[in-house]
């Protein structure tokens, strides 16, 4: 898949391309048996994932920090779909306590989890911290989905194991994560607000989602759970992700208009991952308009990989401050 074939639309092997929208890779999917979480389904591409889903018979949770988004989001999907099953519940990945009091509520709701999709995300802000200490993109884009997943592993098993249908988590990433710091994940200086970048902040938070999947596929596979863990790129869109750079970003959608995707264009990739018969037992792998693409090097280091794994472990259960 290269340039060529992102400006044209071309379709690659999977035979979808750039110009495919989430409702066209999914056409013909009935997923009335299946049970999905989207994070940050409340507005962008997350709500467009999870209209796709809800249309396709997927019962939705949509997991949104913004409650009354949310519930806009829902009554949006209800008013052209009257059969769809959505609920909203509130998360805050920025808070560890929050991500937890999310997992007892979905908990509580007694529901099955065949899908869940990791698509919130903040984009080049200022340097912050968390509320449990830590960078607030690593500890946003990353650190909470890999926390939540965690959380939501054994559910997601036992799903799997009863229902004997394949569970899929679905991470988004970005191409950005070729544009990270030096030796891929700032590990000594998370924290480090002089060496502090923005872009190359988001750039870590999204190799570090490549990895989490890699990883977790791994371990996935080696205990033979009927689960797979890919991670996904869903190209250049412009949606709120944008409201640090805005003009900066305008200028460049003005410069590369032909590259820029539209929001169906851009959850295309999501919803192909998490339904397509096609991706049945395709684990660990990352992919572009619905097609596998290598990530880069840092992204493949199947020892960083592992490293990232037991950082994000200690960064959970013993975070820099704990929040209120």
């Amino acid at each position: 898949m290269g340039i060529f074939s992102l400006i044209t639309g071309r379709p690659g092997p999977s035979g979808f391309g750039s110009a495919s929208t989430a409702e066209q890779v999914t056409e013909g999917v009935d997923a009335s048996n299946l049970t999905a979480i989207v994070t940050g389904g409340a507005s962008g591409i997350g709500f467009e994932t999870a209209r796709v889903l809800a249309l396709r018979k997927a019962h939705v949770v949509i997991a949104a920090r913004n409650m009354d988004a949310a519930n806009e989001a829902k009554q949006l999907i209800l008013k052209d779909n009257e059969a769809a099953h959505v609920d909203v519940l509130k998360l805050d990945l920025c808070s560890m306590k929050s991500i937890r009091a999310f997992v007892d509520n979905f908990n509580a709701l007694n529901l099955p989890l065949n899908l869940l999709i990791n698509n919130a995300g903040i984009m080049f802000c200022p340097f912050q911290l968390s509320q449990d200490g830590i960078e607030s993109q690593f500890a946003t884009n990353h650190i909470g989905h890999f926390l939540l997943t965690n959380l939501l592993l054994d559910k997601m098993k036992s799903t799997a194991r009863t229902t004997g249908i394949e569970g899929r988590i679905v991470n988004l990433s970005s191409i950005a994560h070729l544009h990270t710091y030096e030796n891929g994940i700032k590990f000594d200086g998370i924290n480090d607000e002089k060496s502090y970048s923005d872009k190359r902040a988001y750039g870590q938070s999204k190799l570090a989602n490549i990895l989490h999947a890699k990883e977790l596929s791994r371990r996935l596979q080696e205990e033979g759970a009927n689960i797979t863990v890919n991670a996904v790129h869903p190209g250049l869109i412009m949606t709120n992700l944008f409201r640090h750079s805005a003009v900066l970003m305008k200028i460049l959608q003005m410069l590369s208009y032909i590259l820029w995707k539209n929001v169906p264009q851009g959850a295309a990739t999501t919803c192909y991952v998490a339904l397509h018969p096609s991706m049945k037992g395709v684990t660990g792998k990352y992919y572009l308009d619905c097609n596998e693409m290598a990530p880069s090097a840092y992204a493949s280091d199947e020892t960083l990989a592992k490293k990232l794994w037991d950082f994000s472990n200690k960064l959970v259960n013993s975070p820099p401050t704990t929040s209120n």
